[in-house]
């Protein structure tokens, strides 16, 4: 079969491997690799691939390779640990070819001393093959965790990407390929007489996608961009999704063709994750952008450009985008402005920028933006033009694209500068996050990270645009909306009782986690009820990470607030032996000592989370309020202002901090931060309140 052939060798095929002498790229002949003091070795013996490194106490020990990972730009070894784990080695070999500065063995964690004692060494959870990669290098995957042995069974099908994964349980396919096989006479012909397979055409597969038609998109007469002339469905996308897309699994066993957000929640245009313009920071993968992007709002699917089975590209280079941009209008000087031929004449260069991941793989941005470097000017954010021209400045670049293109999109509207006030809770940031979720011309995960950000902006109640959103008709959307009821008063959060009853899974248990201490009589039996599925769910998608910290520190939270301090207790403290690193264990287990009167164990807790990460402002936040408690005013005043200055868009950090100056007799320096603070956050009514109070010091 052509698909079969066409994914022969595809990096689906090839994404682990049995490790052998044919799947191994890297250099086994007593190679030597040198970081942190450890020698790391690579040998082979009596036909065995070993690995000689350093172990989880820090001593050198003899490890058998057992899976190849990946093939290009890099390959890493899986190295056996016990409890079943498999575990992805820091030091990966380069593949590209030596003139490109490959062929060689490299860390993937090259400025950072990384101890066996550190979160990131490669004995730790996070680079745990079965938690971390199994699901999306394999096939039918059952993770097999049990907390009891702090152990895994994990099973799979495949042990790569394999046809099941898109195309679902492919029993019936096989006996359909047995029927033909049989049908047919040893030339070829059908035998004289035999009928024709009644699924013949329709070969036995539990998921079809729709087949891929040269005339699916046409140009209308003189249109310079092609128009998609039969509606675009998300199916195929939503089956890349789970793999191409920055997410967290709620539901193991997920089936082909079931929609992504009933067994995974995937990230919202997060700080840190993405840029306000929505241009990918950290390594988010494809779906988020690419749902964020004109082409998508197009038609624009997957496999328009990416064959699904081989994986290349539908053409080469500016080939693939001319499918439905023509080229003698966009693949020209006078579009691009660069020489013909020339790197800054590809399509990509300006259109999906590229950033580098795990130091060598650089992976192109699916938003299809148009560059925007008077963004950059406004609010900071990267542009394609200086990426290239890294001697240039963003204001020569956007004077230059708006000299180019006078009617252009420079100084366009944009999303951008909404959710970058939003991120900051800038003057005006409410109404413009309010006018922004509310426009349905906007992409949906864009709409939904604005509603997200809604709370925090001083201005109006956020509760009549969230409650509009409820309902709305997207499912990213309805998503950020729970979101933000979450961050309601208990009294305005009952309009997302119905999405308890929601058709995906992911809107389920967030509506649960929004509503679980505000239940009331009032809902009615119904509602009720329909509240103690949704917590289920949510407990059972905890489990489904039940090897990961934050999944126990989210069922203590959800005990918490159900008032149930026991069970809250347990599952921090499983949070605590399961990721000693968590910082937010150790901060949610000091709140619950606050809560019952044992401040001395709050503090204690938070100064060993200070220990393992220094710089997290809402620990010394914390322990400023632990210190409060306890009368030690000068101490708290320092964990306060430290807060106050690691994270200075929190302006409730910096207004406790001047209220506790102030109280401490020190008026002249409470005024000064809250006058700081101010020019910041003009509309922060508690600090203009408290200013007010101050006087002139």
């Amino acid at each position: 079969m052509a698909e079969t052939g066409a994914w022969r060798g595809s990096d689906h095929e090839r994404a682990m491997q049995p490790a052998d002498a044919s799947t191994v790229l890297g250099a086994f002949d007593d190679a030597r690799f040198e970081k942190d003091g450890v020698t790391t070795t690579f040998s082979r013996r009596d036909g065995r691939l070993v690995v000689r490194t350093d172990g989880p106490d820090g001593a050198l020990q003899d490890y058998d390779v057992a899976y190849t990972f990946g093939v290009e730009p890099l390959q890493q070894l899986l190295l056996p640990l016990p409890g079943g784990r498999l575990q992805a080695l820091g030091v990966a070999w380069d593949s590209r070819p030596r003139e490109a500065g490959g062929q060689r063995w490299f860390s993937l964690t090259p400025h950072e001393h990384v101890p066996p004692s550190d979160v990131l060494h490669w004995t730790r959870l996070p680079q745990t093959w079965n938690s971390q990669c199994a699901e999306c290098h394999s096939t039918d995957l059952r993770k097999g965790y049990d907390p009891a042995r702090d152990a895994y069974d994990t099973k799979w099908s495949d042990v790569d990407v394999a046809c099941e994964v898109c195309h679902g349980p492919g029993s019936a396919h096989v006996a359909w390929g047995e029927r033909a096989k049989g049908a047919a006479a040893p030339g070829g012909e059908r035998a004289k007489g035999t009928p024709k397979p009644a699924d013949a055409g329709a070969p036995g597969l539990a998921v079809h996608f729709e087949p891929r038609a040269t005339d699916r998109w046409t140009f209308a007469p003189g249109a310079a961009i092609a128009h998609r002339a039969t509606p675009a469905g998300d199916a195929e996308l939503e089956t890349c999704a789970p793999c191409h897309a920055r997410r967290s699994t709620i539901a193991e066993g997920r089936m082909a063709g079931q929609p992504l957000l009933d067994t995974h929640r995937p990230a919202l245009l997060d700080t840190g994750l993405y840029e306000a313009d929505g241009q990918m920071s950290e390594e988010v993968y494809e779906y988020g952008s690419f749902i964020q992007s004109p082409m998508y709002a197009a038609g624009v699917r997957c496999g328009d450009c990416h064959d699904p089975h081989s994986l290349a590209l539908r053409a080469e280079g500016n080939a693939v985008c001319a499918q439905c941009h023509q080229p003698e209008v966009f693949d020209r000087p006078e579009h691009h402005r660069h020489a013909a031929g020339s790197a800054g004449a590809e399509c990509a260069a300006c259109h999906m920028p590229a950033r580098t991941y795990m130091q060598i793989d650089a992976r192109r941005d699916h938003s299809f933006r148009v560059p925007r470097p008077d963004l950059s000017v406004a609010i900071g954010t990267p542009n394609a033009c200086t990426d290239c021209h890294a001697g240039k400045s963003a204001r020569w670049a956007a004077d230059t694209v708006a000299r180019w293109f006078p009617g252009g999109r420079t100084g366009a509207p944009h999303f951008a500068l909404a959710l970058d006030a939003g991120r900051r809770a800038a003057p005006g940031a409410a109404a413009a996050l309010a006018a922004l979720a509310a426009d349905s011309a906007q992409p949906a995960i864009v709409r939904a990270t604005a509603l997200t950000l809604l709370p925090r902006a001083a201005g109006p109640s956020p509760e009549p645009i969230v409650r509009a959103a409820l309902a709305d008709r997207e499912p990213l959307v309805r998503l950020g909306a729970v979101d933000a009821v979450s961050a309601l008063p208990p009294e305005d959060r009952a309009a997302a009782v119905p999405l308890l009853r929601d058709p995906l899974r992911a809107i389920r248990i967030a509506a649960a986690e929004a509503l679980v201490d505000a239940a009331s009589p009032d809902w009615g039996p119904g509602a009720l009820a329909a509240l103690g599925d949704a917590l289920e769910e949510y407990r059972a998608a905890q489990r489904v990470n039940a090897e990961r910290p934050e999944s126990h520190v989210s069922l203590g939270s959800l005990a918490a607030r159900r008032g149930e301090l026991d069970a809250a207790r347990r599952e921090y403290e499983t949070a605590l032996r399961v990721g000693p690193w968590f910082v937010p264990a150790y901060v949610n287990l000091a709140d619950l000592e606050r809560a019952v009167g044992r401040d001395a164990e709050a503090e204690a807790l938070l100064r060993r989370a200070l220990a393992i990460a220094p710089d997290v402002a809402e620990t010394h936040y914390a322990l400023g309020l632990a210190l409060v408690r306890q009368d030690r005013r000068a101490e708290a005043l320092s964990e306060l202002v430290r807060a106050a200055e690691l994270a200075a868009d929190v302006p409730r950090f910096a207004f406790v901090a001047a209220l506790l100056q102030r109280e401490s007799g020190d008026a002249a320096g409470a005024a000064k931060r809250l006058d700081r603070l101010l020019e910041r956050f003009p509309d922060d009514a508690e600090a203009r309140a408290l200013r007010a109070e101050i006087g002139k010091p």
